[in-house]
């Protein structure tokens, strides 16, 4: 039996309608767990591919709209939905709401970590780098760039730094714990220039970046 031409013309718009904008909102949600090199190189390419094939095909869904006549008001369904979609896009905190997952997600690897590295059990292990633990392998993921994370011994205690993206030119996003009270401005990173961004996620634990 032949399907309905109408319902079949319905179905592929709401299902193109759907896909299109759940790729378009977990790249929105992702994004900036997703700026790693190199990654954010293929960010580049695939963000305004993405945002062109959502932009098409909401205008394609406008067209559809001329057919409410003949078929009913099922023909709007593609464009509701591009619309709602949208209105997430511009009003919903999406990349504050993957942080802070991330953060509670992988807080008790981290908070294991970084007691580690105040006995003393984990120590710089990069040549190059006098602040850099590479925890390799065999530990959990907790960190971008090839799980490094970055350690600032000081008097007060111990500051690491888990990071969430780093980019060219030694720009960089992360979780910041901090010794006991500490001023997460004085993790050596911040010397010169003041963090551009610094969020207060729990006790000792910071949201920074550069």
């Amino acid at each position: 039996m032949t399907a309905d031409p109408v319902r079949a013309s319905v179905r592929r718009a709401l299902i193109t309608a759907i896909a299109i904008s759940a790729v378009t909102l977990a790249m929105a949600t992702l994004e900036l767990l997703m700026a790693d090199w190199p990654s954010g190189f293929v960010l580049l390419g695939v963000l305004p591919l993405a945002a062109l094939a959502f932009c098409g095909c909401a205008l394609w869904s406008v067209t559809l709209l001329l057919r409410i006549k003949d078929g009913g008001a099922k023909f709007a369904l593609p464009l509701l939905i591009y619309a709602l979609t949208l209105a997430v896009l511009v009003y919903a905190p999406l990349q504050q709401i993957a942080l802070q997952q991330n953060f509670y997600w992988h807080r008790q690897n981290r908070e294991r970590i970084v007691a580690r590295v105040e006995a003393g059990e984990l120590r710089p292990n990069v040549s190059h780098n006098r602040n850099l633990i590479a925890l390799g392998d065999g530990e959990p993921k907790v960190s971008a760039g090839g799980n490094d994370i970055v350690v600032d011994e000081t008097d007060a205690g111990s500051y690491v730094l888990f990071l969430a993206s780093r980019g060219l030119k030694h720009s960089f996003t992360g979780f910041l714990h901090v010794p006991s009270g500490g001023d997460p401005r004085k993790f050596f990173e911040f010397e010169d220039k003041p963090p551009s961004q610094l969020v207060r996620y729990d006790k000792d634990w910071y949201f920074v970046a550069n």
